[in-house]
């Protein structure tokens, strides 16, 4: 066997070790996400809403007050920061949120949340202390909005628009907490 392929075959084998172990340390190569990516859309006559973020599952932990602490930052989400995008003007309860990107925070609380929309763009939600990156010079509307206690339990975080009574709402549940802020 010449040379060259002695050293194909060599490399292959080195590249094929390294794959294995970096498989078994990171809980299989192709494993799914533990906080899977999702978009949500909304779109009437000419307004177009839409949310990126990841979505963590509570498996059997406490969710606010524990994993998520109440009265401090939260990226609304896992992973990278959650993103919210409007074409059209919107009135975030009295205040207005121009056409944009915005980055989505949250402070939960037991009885209410603080939503902030910053117009700043984060490319992950934590930094390396795990401490949220977000800017509050950059809110542009900060919204209270009261929390609801589901009866059933939401396993994975879970962002969407409810429009059904004609009173646009986003919408926030995971566990037995949703909340509402109202768009117009």
């Amino acid at each position: 066997m010449n040379r060259f392929l002695k050293w194909i075959i060599g490399l292959l084998a080195i590249t094929l070790v390294a794959v294995s172990i970096y498989s078994y340390k990171n809980d299989g190569l192709f494993s799914k996400r533990l906080s899977p990516k999702k978009t949500v859309s909304f779109k009437v006559d000419d307004i177009e809403l839409e949310v990126f973020y990841n979505r963590p599952s509570k498996r059997e932990r406490e969710v606010f007050g524990a994993l998520v602490p109440y009265n401090q930052v939260w990226r609304t989400g896992a992973n990278e920061a959650t993103t919210f995008e409007t074409n059209k003007t919107l009135k975030v309860g009295k205040d207005s949120l121009p056409a944009g990107k915005y980055t989505l925070w949250t402070v939960p609380n037991d009885t209410a949340w603080n939503v902030m929309f910053n117009s700043k763009q984060y490319s992950w939600g934590v930094d390396m202390e795990m401490k949220p990156m977000r800017e509050p010079e950059f809110d542009v509307v900060s919204i209270s909005v009261p929390v609801r206690k589901l009866d059933s339990t939401v396993e994975q975080f879970t962002i969407g628009f409810d429009n059904s009574t004609d009173n646009l709402s986003l919408t926030m549940a995971w566990d037995n907490t949703i909340i509402a802020v109202p768009l117009k």
